[in-house]
């Protein structure tokens, strides 16, 4: 089912992330129900990490690293967006142990890989903001 793109609440809020994320950058936060996520910048960083789901609740996954140590992920930093298509990075998921997560609910940190995916917002029906404490450098 595809959504309108006039109104979409999943491409509102990727919009709003990356404002926040960019506000971060800038050394400024401008109010947003996104603004709290990122407070206080020294100890949060620059990403709020998502999940986003489909109609049926599924979450979206994209494979890192194919030709050589590939990963799946659920796990995305949105970093540029034009209208209702964005580019997001793949954050690599890490268990308790320092291997790669392949369930959810094991991530116990993520990680910015270098691969990115382009996606249309309003194929999504719902996101999930994750807390940006998840983040390691």
């Amino acid at each position: 089912m595809r959504h309108n793109n006039a109104f979409n609440c999943v491409c509102d809020a990727v919009e709003n992330i990356l404002n926040q994320q960019e506000a971060v950058e800038d050394e400024k936060c401008p109010t947003s129900c996104y603004s709290n996520l990122l407070n206080p910048v020294k100890s949060l960083g620059d990403t709020i990490p998502f999940i986003l789901l489909n109609e049926k609740g599924e979450s979206f996954k994209a494979f890192g690293h194919v030709g050589g140590e590939c990963f799946e992920t659920n796990f995305f930093r949105v970093e540029k967006i034009h209208h209702c298509c964005a580019t997001l990075r793949l954050l690599l998921p890490i268990d308790c142990h320092g291997h790669v997560a392949h369930k959810i609910c094991d991530v116990k940190e993520l990680v910015k890989a270098r691969n990115c995916v382009e996606v249309d917002l309003s194929c999504f029906c719902a996101i999930q903001c994750l807390s940006p404490r998840l983040l390691v450098d």
